[in-house]
């Protein structure tokens, strides 16, 4: 929300010593978030002043533009009081006309520097100026012609187009949706220095017309969708009437575009008071107003000019022809205010706030006016916001009030919330006793009653949001300040700190950080389109996701199932950016749809009974936690040591070996086939109770080429819960020996689809206890070994705890080791 300092202060009679840095800062401390605060004319230095047209002699040229030299006055403006001389190629202004001049030394926004120049034959001492080269707007068709009496040629043009006016803009949250307006901001700057608030909706003080049966009609269908609906019909307003200045002023410093004098008063009574209202062009209007819920097949073509096919549940503006606006999100095209428009018929409604939400997220429409609606606007304000228009209609258009107040509903009983009289000091640790409590209740615009003890607050109809006794305390602590809430460090109880799972998740971190892999975190959500990818199967497990209520992208509307999306797009977008190489890793949880049905919506009142928990828990998703790493491009840079690499399934691999053997986990590793990985460099890693862990290896070239990856990427995806599950919770210490190292090597011919990790269990179960390593040095495929098999060269490393091992004592371990890894892989010994 953007509004000037000086409208807000119209209000509130802030100090005059209050810089608008001040408000800021005061208004960000009762919990509006300070967006940007524009200092008025910071962007333009210089001589920027009034200037009277004193000629303007057009002069055609080659290219077919026609540019106007003008003499202007500016008064002494120059140093000499002599007319300046400036070539313009506007044409909306004559001799005689007050125009804004930017004389040489200026500098407009942007950093647009104003100098003496020959242009077209003359030397242009200045420019005179448009609304978009002033930051006033987007308008640049024409220059900025003022009132005949806006001022004398040379006075300074900054206080004429407010250019000096400080403009505060502030994120509003959902449940502050009163400050989406003047009005709110100026009640909260009241509240903040404890000054007087005039309220605009009390229109000066004059007493509002009361309902009657001499004005428009209005009939309500459907009163929970529309509590309130409120009309005001204007006659004899001139369509061409321009909207004065100040208006259109105001309405650009509030990010909004003037368009014409109807539809600029709508727009500015709806930034004043925050209720948005509607004008329709009376003269086409046929029948009273109806508001009720859509048919099938009905359409409505908005302002926008799109065609919108209407759904059952949207809330409709109509009248005997059919819809004519969608309500509280965007009026229809055929009762739009145009330049014949002399009949206005305003309408000001409250409307249900989720039936708003849902029509413009339905029709993918965002508005001014839905902003508002969908986070709950004072029901009470239609009548003044409607009368507002009116007289501003009368005021500005010369237009003439027809027929009376029509007022269909009426505004909810406001809400009462309860709460302890100590509460507030018990939540925040202040010492707020009940009469400070209810001071700053009733300074927020509640009605405070005490009854034994506890505090009865009827919570004024702006807000909404406030609904327990929490929202009270929330509103009381804003008032007093959270910067005086006591600093207190909570004790740690003795003995207490990190879980032991905490301790393994931080130790895998800093390992794969020490390996050279860099932590990302990603957006956990996923579509089919993900999924086909990385072409994984139509029965794959992954593909049971957990849809979405709500998601924030309809390209990817269900919970993951796998980290590798996420991984996989943050390493390709780093490649696409110039990195050679990318080693990234990232643990976070997925989540597989549940057979359990739907969860039930049990109350709060009482605890749950155990097959009602039962069943909640059965309802929910399983959700792992999941460990992923993707390694592309270079691992070792081209150096003077030698060539570089890049990354190879066996990286990834070892990856899962360095977790394991760090963790102490005992992993069995075999070959595998599964998406993404390709079928023949993809390695299974299980538990020693066959409990798959997950699975690494190198992504199929397809799945590369689709997700713009290097060539022979790799990647890895474990279960990182079922490991940190499998940590022993002791580790018993090697035995260390000081007697020597027995070395034998042995090379073992195997078919080629046997899987090295085979033939090491099986070297290490013959071998016996004397056997400390194992460790394959080479792989052989060549002449001297036969079609479809390899040999494995592999080290083994004796020793004996007690003793120094003989020649006889390692033969012959290295020979059972031998004979186990024939009678188990089919392995031959090279000779």
């Amino acid at each position: 929300m953007r509004a000037p300092v000086s409208w807000i202060r119209e209000y509130v009679d802030l100090p005059d010593d209050v810089t608008s840095e001040d408000l800021a800062r005061r208004l960000t401390a009762l919990g509006l978030k300070l967006e940007a605060l524009e200092v008025g004319g910071a962007d333009i230095t210089g001589p920027l002043v009034v200037g009277r047209v004193l000629t303007m002699e057009p002069e055609p040229q080659k290219n077919g533009k026609t540019i106007n030299w003008c003499t202007v006055d500016v008064g002494d403006a120059n140093g000499t009081g002599e007319p300046q001389g400036i070539v313009c190629g506007a044409h909306n202004f004559a001799p005689g006309d007050l125009v804004v001049v930017v004389l040489p030394g200026g500098v407009l926004p942007g950093g647009f520097a104003i100098s003496a120049r020959k242009t077209y034959g003359h030397v242009s001492a200045g420019m005179i100026c448009s609304a978009s080269e002033l930051g006033l707007g987007d308008d640049h068709d024409g220059i900025v012609v003022l009132p005949a009496d806006a001022g004398e040629p040379g006075e300074d043009a900054f206080d004429v187009l407010g250019l000096r006016e400080d403009v505060i803009e502030f994120e509003i949250n959902p449940d502050r949706a009163y400050a989406l307006s003047v009005r709110g901001l100026a009640r909260e700057a009241a509240l903040a220095y404890g000054a007087p608030f005039r309220d605009p909706a009390a229109l000066g003080g004059r007493e509002l017309p009361t309902a009657g049966d001499d004005g428009y009609p209005v009939v309500v269908d459907d009163a929970a969708g529309c509590p309130v609906f409120v009309t005001r019909t204007v006659t004899g307003v001139d369509p061409t009437a321009p909207t004065p200045d100040w208006m259109v002023r105001r309405l650009q410093q509030a990010g909004m575009r003037g368009i014409s004098l109807g539809v600029d008063v709508s727009n500015y009574v709806m930034l004043e008071l925050g209720q948005p209202n509607h004008a329709y062009d009376g003269d086409k209007l046929d029948g009273p107003i109806r508001v009720r819920r859509a048919e099938a097949g009905e359409k409505l073509t908005t302002l926008d000019g799109v065609v919108r096919e209407l759904d059952p549940e949207d809330l409709l503006i109509t009248d005997d022809r059919g819809p004519i606006g969608l309500a509280g999100v965007m009026g229809g095209e055929d009762t739009e205010l145009s330049d014949t428009s002399s009949t206005v018929v305003v309408e000001a409604a409250h409307f249900d706030p989720p039936t708003i939400f849902r029509a413009q997220r339905r029709h993918k429409l965002p508005s001014e006016a839905s902003k508002r609606f969908e986070r709950g606007v004072d029901p009470t304000l239609p009548v003044a916001a409607a009368q507002r228009v009116a007289d501003l209609l009368v005021e500005l258009g010369g237009g003439t009030l027809s027929g009376g107040l029509t007022v269909a509903g009426e505004a909810p009983a406001p809400r009462t919330v309860e709460a302890p009289a100590d509460l507030a000091a018990r939540v925040t640790g202040m010492p707020v006793d009940a009469a400070t409590a209810t001071a700053h209740l009733e300074a927020v615009g509640c009605t405070v009653e005490t009854r034994d003890d506890v505090l009865v607050a009827t919570v004024p109809p702006w807000r909404p949001d406030i609904s327990d006794p929490f929202d009270l305390v929330e509103e009381v602590a804003r008032v007093v300040g959270y910067d005086a809430v006591p600093s207190v460090l909570p004790q740690a109880g003795a003995g207490r700190g990190l879980t032991r799972v905490q301790q393994l998740r931080r130790r895998v971190g800093r390992l794969l950080a020490g390996a050279g892999l860099v932590e990302v975190v990603s957006m956990p959500f996923v579509g089919e389109a993900s999924l086909d990818a990385l072409e994984v199967p139509a029965d794959d497990e992954r593909r049971r996701t957990v849809a979405l209520a709500n998601p924030l992208s309809a390209e990817e509307p269900a919970y993951t199932t796998t980290l590798l999306p996420g991984i996989l797009r943050a390493a390709a977008r780093n490649v696409s950016r110039g990195a050679e190489g990318v080693a990234l890793f990232e643990t976070a949880t997925v989540a597989f749809a549940s057979d359990g049905g739907r969860a039930p919506i049990l109350g709060v009142d009482r605890r749950p009974a155990a097959d009602e928990l039962a069943a909640l828990l059965g309802a929910l998703p399983r959700q792992p936690e999941h460990l992923a790493v993707v390694l592309a491009g270079a691992v070792e840079q081209d150096s003077w040591a030698g060539p570089g690499r890049s990354a190879a399934w066996s990286d990834a691999v070892d990856v899962v070996r360095l977790l394991a053997d760090d963790l102490h986990v005992e992993v069995v590793v075999a070959a595998d086939v599964r998406a993404p990985w390709h079928p023949g460099r993809c390695a299974r890693f299980a538990l020693a109770d066959g409990t798959v862990l997950g699975h690494a290896g190198e992504l199929h070239p397809r799945v590369c080429r689709a997700l713009d990856l290097p060539e022979r990427s790799a990647a890895v995806e474990v279960d990182l819960g079922a490991l940190l599950a499998a940590v022993p919770p002791v580790v018993q210490g090697p035995e260390l020996s000081s007697f020597p190292l027995a070395k034998e090597d042995v090379a073992l011919v195997v078919a080629t689809d046997v899987p090295v990790a085979r033939v090491e269990d099986a070297l290490r179960a013959g071998a016996g206890p004397l056997l400390e390593s194992v460790r394959l040095f080479d792989v052989y495929t060549g002449e001297q070994v036969a079609e479809g098999h390899r040999s494995l060269a592999f080290a083994l490393r004796f020793r004996a705890p007690d003793r120094t091992l003989t020649e006889a004592e390692t033969g012959q371990a290295r020979a059972a080791a031998v004979a186990r890894a024939t009678a188990d892989c089919g392995a031959v010994q090279r000779a």
